[in-house]
């Protein structure tokens, strides 16, 4: 796989700057996971900003609800998984984290998701994707990180193909490429037939609250013009993929496929052994905003 640098955990150190104050981290990953983390030192305070929800209007498309931190370059853009809001556990830490090193940061709701407008069951990859780029267009400012979970590192990747000069790198978790359309293609035939005759696909999931998801057959097929792994994926930028080796929805092996469909030479997985596919737990956002601080660092030469 030409370009993929795979990390090991035990050895790699990302947190330098942010990591050896907020939390107490040492340095060395291997020592930071290990650690419980201890109370902020005297003299920092644990949040030095706080946002408001506010809304994006936009012309003939539902109005987004958005939260924004504003500081250095480059800002960071947190993009959600399958119907998620913008107040999950990942999205909460990255915020506190641009808070205490003074970047910008915005997370956001989906059309038809949290408190955006719209509706969920008209919603498809493609409009979805409209509300990313609207997010980049029309909020955000310079050079951006985007850090997609599952299926917002799909999203992720057409943002950078649409915004090169705009998103400096990105940060997949549980990266979701083409994910729905390759669970829906390995079902057996006479399934597939049965959800296209319903037009509703009840997949199970135990992050749920009912233990499924109502997906529309029409949200499938509309997916389809958006798979990006039948060819190289034309992408040049720094990219992190982290993955848990027990997530049950994508498998690890999708990340890998994304490292060798990508263009750009600076491409690293990550997995986690045990962790599964949320990676919500407290060593899996260490490691989250670890990777976004090393990638701040490497990018401060380039946009400052």
């Amino acid at each position: 796989m030409a370009g993929l640098g795979l990390a090991s955990v035990a050895a790699w150190d990302p947190c330098r700057r942010w990591g050896s104050t907020a939390f107490g981290f040492h340095r060395g990953l291997s020592a930071l996971l290990a650690r419980k983390p201890e109370r902020t030192p005297r003299g920092l305070p644990a949040c030095r900003q706080k946002s408001s929800v506010s809304f994006l209007s936009r012309p003939d498309l539902p109005n987004l609800a958005y939260k924004r931190l504003k500081g250095k370059s480059p800002g960071i853009i947190f993009i959600p998984g399958y119907v998620s809001s913008m107040n999950g556990t990942k999205a909460l830490a990255i915020e506190e984290f641009c808070s205490s090193l003074g970047h910008a940061y915005i997370r956001f709701d989906y059309s038809g998701v949290g408190n955006s407008d719209g509706n969920l069951q008209e919603c498809t990859v493609g409009r979805w994707r409209k509300d990313v780029l609207s997010i980049i267009d029309d909020l955000a400012v310079g050079p951006q990180i985007l850090v997609g979970s599952s299926l917002g590192g799909w999203l992720m990747f057409h943002a950078a193909i649409a915004r090169p000069q705009k998103v400096v790198a990105l940060i997949g978790v549980a990266t979701a490429v083409d994910g729905v359309v390759t669970q829906f293609n390995q079902l057996p035939v006479e399934v597939k037939k049965e959800i296209e005759m319903k037009g509703v696909w009840n997949m199970p999931s135990k992050y749920s609250e009912e233990g499924v998801y109502h997906v529309p057959y029409s949200f499938i097929k509309e997916a389809e013009h958006h798979c990006l792994l039948h060819s190289p994926i034309p992408v040049n930028c720094p990219i992190r993929l982290l993955h848990g080796m027990k997530d049950d929805i994508v498998p690890w092996h999708t990340s890998m496929q994304v490292a060798d469909r990508v263009v750009s030479r600076d491409v690293d997985v990550i997995l986690r052994k045990d962790s599964d596919h949320r990676m919500k737990e407290k060593a899996d956002i260490q490691l989250l905003v670890c990777t976004i601080d090393d990638l701040i660092d490497k990018l401060s030469t380039i946009v400052n």
